[in-house]
């Protein structure tokens, strides 16, 4: 099946955190984990288990960046994902900037022009990629 979302990291499933409704599932890429907050049903069907291969697929519009490596504090969003940008295209209104990760993995996100010049965001440099949990989907083969 292919999709069209922009963003699918694969990994290994490092933990899931089982709740009455939802359930975390952290999902590990080497030098990051991704968590998603999914339905306890969803788990349940896709079979997921500690040690499965996995894929975080997140859409381009629900990725968010902050300029400069390093974690921010006071947030909610629970994925900060560090990378060294890659590429910056600017459109009339949106841009699309994506960052690489240490391991290779790619991560695109659509946000505003405005948004691409007030954080200096430019090929070359560091950036975060932040994604809410609920905004992560997990798949398996």
């Amino acid at each position: 099946m292919k999709i069209s979302a922009r963003n699918q990291l694969k990994g290994t499933i490092a933990g899931i955190a089982e709740g009455a409704v939802n359930g975390v599932v952290a999902i590990d890429l080497g030098s990051t984990q991704v968590k998603a907050d999914i339905t306890m049903e969803a788990i349940e069907e896709l079979g997921l288990k500690e040690g499965m291969d996995a894929v975080a697929i997140v859409k381009a519009s629900s990725v968010m960046f902050a300029a400069g490596a390093e974690r921010i504090q006071g947030i909610s969003a629970r994925n900060q994902i560090a990378g060294t940008i890659v590429s910056v295209k600017e459109g009339a209104v949106n841009g699309h900037v994506t960052i690489e990760t240490a391991e290779g993995a790619r991560i695109k996100g659509s946000i505003t022009n405005e948004a691409i010049e007030e954080l200096g965001l430019a090929e070359g440099g560091k950036a975060l990629a932040i994604v809410k949990s609920t905004d992560v989907m997990v798949g398996v083969e």
